[in-house]
C-alpha cells in the first residue's frame, strides 16, 4: 500500500481480483469420495434399538434425579 501509494481498499480489492484470476487458470481435479465395503448387512432392527435407547435414558435420567435429593 505504501509502496504504491494505493488506499488499503484498493489493495485489497486488488489483491482479491488477482486471486480470482489466478483460481480460474488452476485445473482443479474433481473430488471423488472413495468408498469400501463394510461387510455383510446386519440383520438390525431398529425398534429394539430405540426401545434400548429410551430405557438406558430413563435410567441415567433416576440416576440423576436420585442424586439431587
Amino acid at each position: 500500500m505504501e509502496e504504491r501509494g494505493i488506499s488499503f481498499k484498493a489493495a485489497l480489492n486488488e489483491a482479491a481480483r488477482k486471486g480470482l484470476r489466478h483460481e480460474k487458470q488452476r485445473h482443479s481435479r474433481r473430488f471423488v469420495q472413495k468408498s469400501f465395503p463394510l461387510g455383510r448387512a446386519q440383520d438390525l432392527r431398529w425398534e429394539k434399538s430405540l426401545a434400548i435407547a429410551e430405557a438406558m435414558e430413563g435410567e441415567e435420567l433416576s440416576r440423576k434425579l436420585s442424586l439431587r435429593k
